[in-house]
């Protein structure tokens, strides 16, 4: 089995997925943080291929940084000056091949997340 990542974004203020975020995945290594793509979220709320492939899987620490703010101003909530939740950083080892999943539930003024499966 290889590993691979995946995510799922769910806007909990509306119920429903969140369509349209973008999320720029990086690896990390030692204090180097490297740009691996940039995905954006599709109508169910995940992306249209896996973040990062069987081809592509490395162990190693990560990080997916989740354009909340962006996303939030084109739904129309309100923004506050500084919007309280604009970009999300989620920073997460993976030391198994396996899959990972990393999904994000999502308000104006809250997220939580989890490994899921």
């Amino acid at each position: 089995m290889s590993g691979y990542l995946t995510t799922h974004v769910l806007d909990t203020a509306l119920g429903c997925p969140a369509e349209g975020l973008s999320i720029d995945l990086y690896r990390i290594t030692g204090e180097t943080r490297t740009h691996l793509k940039t995905v954006v979220t599709n109508d169910d709320g995940r992306t249209d291929a896996q973040i990062l492939p069987a081809g592509e899987f490395a162990l190693g620490t990560y990080e997916l940084v989740f354009h909340a703010g962006d996303y939030l101003d084109r739904i129309g909530v309100p923004p506050e000056t500084p919007r309280f939740l604009d970009i999300i950083p989620l920073r997460f080892g993976m030391s198994e091949e396996q899959h990972y999943h990393v999904p994000l539930l999502l308000s104006p003024f809250s997220y939580s997340t989890y490994r899921g499966s």
